[in-house]
């Protein structure tokens, strides 16, 4: 029984595909764009509301201006890039558009050199490109990754803001998340352009 209705999900899903397709329609077009919003604390929103972490804004925006997209949030606090090659595969799914990858900070605490940071990252973004995934590099704070993207061919975002401002309860993590996505937004736009 379960085979069969797997098998007619699957007749379900080939048949609008190809209705798409004769009225000229891309199939990958009628479904959410995906994208995985995949770092650390910075991303996970650590010490705000889930709501308020900056993944579930950059959904909310993208949703204000009629794309449909489900922005994931996969961000760990205290993860580094070493961490986040095993667990790649587990939240970056073979649906994935675009991946929104910040990472480095913790790498440094942990005692690597900024030259392992970028070897890091410049092999995490090779694998995704190799997935044919979208990629966006944001660098925190005073972390600068612009050349480690501009060597990878991807967009670069630097999330600054003012000293003392915009900070959560422990003075280091941002709760000005709304700024950074709006300054952000076009960069996800493009993207998200370059995928459709």
């Amino acid at each position: 029984m379960k085979r069969q209705k797997a098998r007619s999900a699957g007749l379900v899903k080939a048949a609008l595909a190809l209705a798409l397709l004769c009225a000229g329609l891309d199939p990958a077009a009628a479904r959410p764009i995906r994208i995985v919003a995949f770092g650390d604390s910075a991303t996970s929103g650590w010490l705000v509301a889930r709501q308020d972490a900056y993944p579930a804004q950059l959904q909310a925006a993208l949703r204000a201006k009629n794309y449909d997209a489900v922005v994931e949030n996969a961000g760990v606090p205290g993860d580094t890039l070493a961490s986040a090659m095993h667990r790649l595969d587990r939240v970056i799914g073979p649906d994935t558009d675009i991946a929104l990858v910040e990472f480095g900070t913790n790498d440094l605490r942990a005692g690597a050199s900024a030259a392992t940071v970028h070897k890091r990252l410049f092999e995490l973004i090779r694998v995704l490109k190799a997935r044919k995934i979208e990629v966006l590099v944001i660098g925190l704070g005073s972390l600068d990754l612009a050349a480690v993207a501009n060597a990878a061919d991807v967009p670069y975002a630097q999330w600054k803001l003012p000293p003392h401002r915009y900070r959560a309860r422990d003075g280091q993590h941002f709760n000005g998340y709304a700024i950074l996505v709006a300054r952000t937004l076009p960069q996800v736009e493009a993207l998200i352009a370059r995928r459709r």
